[in-house]
């Protein structure tokens, strides 16, 4: 166990349950423009252009402003549907930012770590992820939500870290921690950054990167474990 006084949590994955939200925000869109026929089909090819832009956004090569309508813009075109990228991704971040299902022992932790500091830094959407944290118990949780959205930057830059630790004004590295799901984002971010990590592994993916995470757990609640 270690003394971390402050923690910093990725939100998709990690905290929330994103795929149930996505799926969920997913199906009530196509429902809303009167789409009901081949979603099966509509959600694979969505997922895979998603993974893909997500990837390519840690690298640098895509931004979070084009990421979004661009997604669409391109599962549109694979499919043949006559619909404007830009106004459909509008309405479908209104309803993800609907969407705040938790990943089991996320409440216990977070109540459990309420005397720490606890900030977010995520790659998503700065008004999707407010709304999703104010529609949940983790309302009022969190000193301060940094998103690449709002930084211009992501995970795992290094520059993202820089605009979290000047927000919560932090001088000392030894005593932060960074939790998240990705390897390429969160703990390559923490990593690269000189600052503690935990993988949250919960399906015990093999770790086939040169990355050494501080930390490995499969569910959240052996977090409480980790920080004293």
């Amino acid at each position: 166990m270690k003394n971390y006084d402050i923690i910093f949590f990725d939100l998709d994955d990690t905290l929330f349950d994103f795929p149930k939200s996505e799926q969920e925000a997913f199906t009530k869109v196509f429902n809303q423009y009167n789409i009901v026929d081949n979603l099966n089909l509509y959600k694979q090819s969505y997922r895979e252009i998603s993974r893909k832009l997500w990837s390519d956004l840690e690298k640098g090569k895509m931004s979070i402003d084009k990421l979004g309508s661009e997604r669409f813009r391109r599962l549109f075109l694979e499919h043949e549907l006559e619909m404007d990228a830009v106004v459909f991704n509008q309405d479908y971040l209104k309803l993800l930012g609907e969407q705040s299902p938790l990943i089991q022992g996320t409440e216990k932790v977070m109540r459990e770590l309420s005397h720490k500091r606890l900030a977010v830094i995520t790659n998503g959407f700065t008004e999707v992820q407010t709304s999703r944290i104010n529609n949940s118990p983790l309302k009022d949780t969190f000193e301060h939500l940094i998103t690449s959205e709002t930084t211009g930057f992501q995970k795992p830059q290094t520059e993202i870290f820089d605009f979290a630790f000047r927000q919560l004004q932090i001088t000392n590295k030894s005593n932060v921690l960074m939790v998240g799901d990705s390897l390429t984002s969160d703990i390559q971010g923490g990593v690269n950054y000189g600052i503690d990590t935990c993988w949250y592994n919960p399906n015990d993916k093999e770790n086939r990167t040169s990355l050494k995470p501080t930390y490995e757990i499969n569910n959240l609640e052996s977090l409480l474990e980790i920080i004293k």
